[in-house]
């Protein structure tokens, strides 16, 4: 049985940016991945906002590494000629007794380190926006978008040419903990074999699948491992000449950041995503969802027309919370915690994981190199 230097469990942007990180440290590394392609799940079913880091509690994870991350993916999408633009995004009061809560975002903001915030009157936020129907806005001028699907082929590119390698269609099974090592028993599901591989460390970054995998290995204390909570978030698009040049959010509501207007890179609208909880994966759109979504996005875009959303895709967050729960931190956890050496698992990574993707990954990095010799 093969003995390698570290096993990341899941291709997407996460598991792809850890990737990078040890091996350019030298480390032997493996990413497995049970579907055909990488990214296929919630790094690539999501708004690919590159987000400021204004909405977290102080201290929190998601806090510090989104700005951290915020820094660190301009730099590497310039750097690389990664398809991303620093559109900016308004956060919108639509009733007048929102205007405070905007106040309190600006504050949470600058306790996290984001100072670069400016508070719109209408009248203000209209001249930026003419199609736009508020009390106030908040102006984030370092929010953006990015091509999450390139992002994740340069992660990897880079990951290969250091000696990674990429195992696609490789399920986990379990694993077990014995001789200060790893064993995986994994299924090969394009032909239908199975087969043990070991590393000396190992990365849970299996995404919505993080907690049944942690559950699975032996050795590991349960109490250790967090329940999966499910929200699907749809989206719908609007065809057409675009009406907003910047990313359009409302105050925050339980669960999510609200129905907003996301842009892609060619200017395309795209609405969502919504909070729907759910039991099992499920990644279909109900088109009828869409009287949902008119009510909520003329409240400020009241030019929206009648039938012209369409439902186009669904991503679903990772939750470590319920509804009317407070949201939970991202849970990345080291030995430091579980005391299993060389084992990192990171639970409930949502958004803003994507942003922070670089920033994880070095803090993945530093937790294993505590014990890689």
């Amino acid at each position: 049985m093969e003995t390698v230097d570290c096993i990341i469990a899941g291709a997407g942007v996460i598991g792809l940016a850890v990737a990078r990180e040890l091996s350019r440290l030298g480390m032997e590394t493996i990413v497995l991945e049970a579907a055909d392609a990488i990214g296929t799940e919630t790094s690539s079913r999501n708004s690919e906002v590159i987000h400021a880091g204004i909405y977290y509690p102080q201290d929190s994870l998601k806090a510090e590494l989104c700005v951290t991350g915020r820094d660190r993916l301009y730099a590497y999408a310039a750097e690389r000629n990664i398809p991303h633009k620093r559109c900016g995004k308004l956060i919108v009061a639509t009733l007048a007794e929102q205007v405070p809560t905007l106040k309190g975002i600006i504050d949470k903001a600058r306790a996290n380190g984001v100072d670069d915030l400016v508070l719109l009157d209408a009248a203000a936020a209209q001249a930026l926006e003419p199609s736009l129907a508020c009390h106030a806005a908040v102006l984030s001028p370092s929010t953006g978008i990015i091509d999450s699907h390139a992002l994740m082929l340069s992660l990897l590119g880079e990951a290969e040419a250091h000696g990674a390698f990429l195992g696609l269609n490789t399920e986990i099974l379990s694993g077990r903990i014995e001789a200060g090592r790893f064993v995986l028993q994994t299924r090969d599901t394009s032909s239908d074999t199975n087969y043990e591989i070991a590393a000396r460390h190992f990365v849970n970054a299996a995404g919505l699948g993080a907690n049944a995998l942690a559950a699975s290995f032996a050795g590991l204390d349960r109490r250790f491992v967090p329940k999966l909570l499910m929200a699907r978030g749809n989206y719908f698009s609007v065809t057409g000449k675009p009406a907003f040049s910047r990313l359009i959010y409302p105050v925050p509501e339980p669960g999510g950041l609200g129905v907003h207007l996301t842009l892609d890179l060619n200017g395309g609208m795209r609405f969502g995503p919504d909070v729907e909880w759910i039991e099992t994966k499920d990644y279909r759109v109900d088109p009828r969802r869409a009287n949902h979504f008119y009510g909520e996005i003329r409240r400020y875009w009241p030019g929206l027309a009648d039938d012209s959303l369409s439902p186009t895709y669904s991503g679903i967050r990772p939750k470590l919370a319920g509804p009317g729960e407070p949201a939970a931190d991202f849970v990345i956890q080291g030995p430091d915690v579980h005391g299993v050496a060389g084992l990192v698992n990171l639970f409930g990574i949502e958004s803003p994981g994507l942003t922070s993707s670089l920033a994880i990954a070095e803090l993945v990095t530093e937790k294993l190199k505590r014990t890689y010799v």
